[in-house]
């Protein structure tokens, strides 16, 4: 996941969203498929562990307020 170390949670989530789309129009090649599916589930892994991370700072702030 290193490379997607710097992807904010919007450029990712608009990668993956572009990645379904790529591979619901069903003209990708079997292995171009599967590479996309990984790409996707390593950027949506990205995007829970930001929304997780920003879930945390909201609670750390409503119980410090």
């Amino acid at each position: 996941m290193d490379e997607l170390t710097n992807l904010s949670y919007e450029a990712a989530f608009q990668e993956l969203e572009a990645l379904v789309a790529r591979m619901e129009s069903g003209d990708l090649p079997l292995e171009d498929s599967v590479k996309l599916y990984e790409r996707g589930q390593r950027l949506a892994a990205h995007c829970q562990a930001l929304l997780e991370d920003a879930e945390l700072k909201i609670r750390l702030v409503d119980e410090d307020g």
